[in-house]
This record gives structure tokens, C-alpha cells and sequence, in this order.
């Protein structure tokens, strides 16, 4: 598909304070678009905003919260009068055993990157229906692939991938359309504070290549910017991952067998491991909840 101009569009990312949420809004800036940024970190949100090339806006704001979200958008197209792009970036993880997992923090992985999700496009998609726009879901390669010690992550990017796929179906006659961005490990606040764990960085390293590394920020954030322009029904953020598509059917089973051998070798450093959210975004997410219930 040929790709769509960004100048004068307006366009919404979620999760924005950091990471591919923050180099997308700037990528995204720098090419004309108007960026309304969305996040728990109000702070790191208006000094993003500040670094922009253009006009922006930034709202504080649960992912998971209707009434905020709702809020948000009625905002977002009073101030800049239209809604072209929505980016659903905005998503936590946990690590470890299943078994050995915090209730609080695995049922919050799949609240934030599953139900946070939905809430954004029920939030947005009146808007985006007006402008014939487009909505594009950052999934992962735990979309594709199951992995031990990742099973909220895992379930959250599979279930969200379903969510927008079944979407695309429901909204495309009305003009509007729906991407799924995959992501590999790229460099992130979220992968660096996976890889603090000795077991997880070390049980990541021992995966095939290429997806035992882990890629920079800039390039994956291009690929997305390049998929938004296109209005992509699928987007890539590493080369390889395009080829997975193919054979994640055989996955599970391969995963199961060579994951039972690998939890064998690890069991006895598993005792201990941290339970909680990873990563900056994940302590910023901690910290906005305990401040709602005091």
C-alpha cells in the first residue's frame, strides 16, 4: 500500500512517556504529525511533549480506565478537532515461574496489555470512524511464540493479537484500519529490567537466533513509523519476524519439549526471583496504583 503523508495528521500513543511510545512520538512529530501523548507519568510525558517538533498534548491516564480514556479522547479531539492514528502502545510485564507469581502483578499484565488495549480503541474508534483513520496494536513475538517464565506476558500479546485481528474484520468497512505491530527484544526500559533477572537474561540468551538478541530502539521504531504511513495490516520491528508467521504453528510443541529441559536446568536458581512489574514503566505503574488506593 502506498504510504499516507503524516503532515497535519493527528495521532495518539499510549505508553508514551518512554521507550518505542516516546522515539514513536517523536518520529511521528518530526514528520508533521500533531501527537497527543498518553500515560501514567505526567512528568516524563510533558517533557516529551516539550521535545517535539509540533504542536502536542499530553493526558494523564489508566490505559485500563474507561471513563479516563473516554475523557481523553473527547479532549484530544476538542483541542486538535480530529483523531487520525491511534498507537495502543502502552503495556507491562512480569517474569518467572507461574506457580511462584504475584496474583496482583500477573492479573495486571494481562489488565494493562489486553483489557487497556480494548479500552483504548472502545475509547477512540468514534473518533477514528470520523476521519477514516487508523489503529495500529503493538503485540510482540510472545504473540507468536509461547515462552517459559512469560506466561502473563505471553497471554496478554496472544490475546490482544486475536483482539485486533477479530477487530479488523468489524470496523474496516467503516474506513477505518486496524494493524498489529510485532516486536522482538528491543532495546527497552522493559527488556533491560527482564535482563536484571540472572535466570530470565540467561534463559533469553540461550533462544535461537536471531531471537536470542537484542535490537536497537531506532530501527524497530522506523519500521512501525514506516507500517503507519502504509496503514499496514501488519507490522514488523525486526526483519525476521515476518518469517515466524510461517511456522508458528509448529511452535507450541517445539517450545514445550526444549522449555522442559531448559526449566530442568534452571530449577534450582528459580527460588527467590522477583514477582513484581519490570522496568521503569512497571514501577511507574505500581506507584500510580498505590497512590489511587491511599
Amino acid at each position: 500500500m502506498s504510504r499516507v503523508s503524516l503532515e497535519g495528521q493527528v495521532a495518539v500513543v499510549t505508553g508514551a512517556a518512554r521507550g518505542v511510545g516516546e522515539l514513536l512520538a517523536r518520529k511521528l512529530s518530526a514528520r508533521g504529525a500533531t501527537v497527543a501523548l498518553v500515560g501514567l507519568e505526567p512528568d516524563a510525558l510533558k517533557q516529551v511533549a516539550e521535545r517535539l517538533h509540533g504542536d502536542s498534548g499530553h493526558w494523564y491516564a489508566d490505559v485500563t480506565d474507561h471513563v479516563a480514556m473516554a475523557r481523553v479522547a473527547q479532549e484530544v479531539k476538542e483541542r486538535f478537532g480530529k483523531v487520525d492514528i491511534v498507537v495502543a502502545n502502552a503495556g507491562v510485564a512480569t517474569g518467572g515461574p507461574f506457580v511462584d507469581s504475584d496474583p496482583d502483578a500477573w492479573r495486571r499484565v494481562i489488565e494493562v496489555n489486553l483489557i487497556g488495549s480494548a479500552v483504548t480503541a472502545r475509547a477512540f474508534l468514534p473518533v477514528l470512524m470520523e476521519s477514516r483513520g487508523y489503529l495500529l496494536q503493538i503485540a510482540s513475538l510472545a504473540a507468536i511464540t509461547p515462552a517459559p517464565m512469560m506466561t502473563a506476558y505471553c497471554a496478554s500479546k496472544s490475546g490482544v493479537e486475536a483482539y485486533a485481528h477479530s477487530l479488523r474484520g468489524e470496523v474496516g468497512h467503516k474506513g477505518v484500519r486496524v494493524g498489529v505491530g510485532y516486536l522482538s527484544w528491543t532495546d527497552t526500559d522493559m527488556v533491560r529490567g527482564a535482563d536484571q533477572e540472572d535466570v530470565m537474561r540467561e534463559l533469553r540468551q540461550r533462544l535461537p537466533w536471531p531471537s536470542n538478541k537484542t535490537y536497537p530502539l531506532g530501527p524497530a521504531v522506523d519500521r512501525i513509523v514506516a507500517g503507519i504511513e502504509r496503514r499496514s495490516s501488519h507490522v514488523y520491528g525486526q526483519w525476521w519476524l515476518r518469517g515466524m508467521q510461517g511456522v508458528r504453528g509448529y511452535l507450541p510443541a517445539l517450545i514445550g519439549t526444549v522449555g522442559q529441559r531448559e526449566m530442568k536446568r534452571f530449577e534450582p536458581r528459580l527460588r527467590g526471583m522477583r514477582t513484581g512489574l519490570v522496568g521503569a514503566g512497571g514501577a511507574a505503574d505500581e506507584q500510580a496504583r498505590a497512590t489511587q488506593r491511599s
